[in-house]
């Protein structure tokens, strides 16, 4: 994986440990060419995360794709390291783990 992707939001850092990630300290583009980490999101079309990349020196560390209930509860969470093994959380639709 690798910084080709296009993000719709850049953050510095996320604080917390609930899902989906709550990414902290904004970042505009032109603040992330100069930086070796940082958060590149894409949203879905109700402006929610849908894909979450941590970026360290232009490559991919982990990356986290939610999907979320009628309702706007996360419904999924695909959480990937950098060697690319998977591990898929499934929530109800109150925002509990099953």
């Amino acid at each position: 994986m690798s910084q080709s992707e296009q993000y719709d939001k850049y953050f510095l850092t996320y604080s917390g440990i609930a899902l989906p990630l709550q990414l902290v300290n904004p970042l505009a583009r032109t603040e992330t060419e100069n930086r070796n980490t940082f958060f590149g999101v894409q949203l879905d079309e109700n402006g929610r995360f849908k894909l979450v990349h941590k970026l360290v020196y232009g490559e991919v560390e982990f990356e986290h794709r939610y999907g979320y209930h009628s309702n706007g509860a996360l419904s999924w969470a695909e959480i990937s390291d950098e060697d690319d093994e998977v591990q898929r959380l499934e929530f109800n639709e109150s925002g509990q783990r099953v």
